[in-house]
């Protein structure tokens, strides 16, 4: 557990109050997400707050020429709003809702997928405010700069990411992010997508999951160096919820994520949880992974 201390805003409340749960989106995703886990962290008696990073959420792009139909011609030539928009923008707007969550007791701060690139920046500036980290198949990067290098690795190759470069839309140099067409009907595309995604869900529940997704993504922030460091992030307890069915994020890179942060930190190692679903399966787990959020020690 990281040191208590003051914020810019007061003393943080003493031992025993009840903790806030932070949580923290993946790419092309938003608060929206989070629904599932927030009821059921909810009916255990526990709050949360659900982040929509820049220009994510209702603040999310969705241009005329991404509705049905559809004008990929112009799309691909419509700039992002996402462009320019960097892993500092991500932890800056949430250092500032865990120093205002921090005045009402602990914060766990959780980040999902590309999230944990964030939630570790976070961990680096104020470990101070954080109670504990929470990586669900999530990128905590040690001895690599950021995702894109790790996707470089072996661990990365048993990945089912890179057929989905055909969802792509426009060039990202000239948009400013990375594009995917997440309201194809190519049929051959939304099958390769729920296998790398959530392959153990229904047909049904895969398409719900579609219509709460946002088609652009920074590519500044994959790019960025999201290195966490022994001195600050390390000494914040932390876990890591290691997903054994994905297949995005597989699970040999999980593993390797907690080895080399075990390495660097190795008297404060992950707490590891592990939970036979998909990359964003989980969701649909939203009771269990409520289970191992709310016993965990703060």
């Amino acid at each position: 557990m990281s040191a208590v201390s003051s914020n810019l805003s007061g003393s943080r409340p003493a031992s025993g109050a009840a903790p806030t749960f932070v949580l923290v989106h993946g790419s092309g995703s938003s608060s929206f997400m989070w629904a599932p886990v927030q009821r059921e962290l909810a009916l255990l008696g526990h709050r949360s707050f659900a982040v929509d990073l820049p220009g994510h959420g209702l603040d999310a792009q969705y241009p005329v020429a991404y509705q049905a139909p559809q004008d990929l011609a112009a799309w691909a030539n419509e700039p992002s709003t996402l462009a320019g928009v960097s892993l500092r923008d991500n932890v800056g707007m949430v250092v500032d809702i865990v120093r205002r969550v921090a005045e009402h007791g602990p914060v766990v701060l959780v980040g999902a997928s590309l999230g944990g690139t964030t939630i570790s920046g976070v961990g680096n500036t104020v470990p101070e405010l954080v109670d504990r980290l929470v990586y669900i198949s999530a990128w905590s990067c040690v001895e690599l700069a950021n995702p894109i290098e790790y996707m470089q690795t072996p661990e990365f190759g048993a990945s089912l990411l890179a057929p989905l470069a055909a969802l792509n839309v426009g060039d990202p140099a000239h948009v400013g992010a990375g594009r995917a067409n997440y309201r194809t009907s190519d049929p051959v595309l939304l099958a390769a997508l729920k296998e790398a995604t959530m392959a153990d869900v229904s047909d049904e529940q895969f398409r719900a999951f579609l219509n709460i997704l946002q088609p652009d993504e920074s590519i500044a922030v994959m790019m960025s160096d999201a290195r966490v460091h022994a001195d600050t992030w390390g000494t914040i307890a932390r876990t890591y919820i290691r997903l054994t069915g994905d297949r995005s994020l597989p699970i040999a890179m999980q593993d390797r994520l907690i080895t080399e942060a075990d390495a660097l930190t190795p008297g404060n190692p992950y707490d590891v949880h592990t939970l036979d679903t998909t990359h964003a399966g989980f969701l649909f787990r939203a009771e269990e992974v409520a289970a191992i959020l709310g016993k965990l020690p703060v």
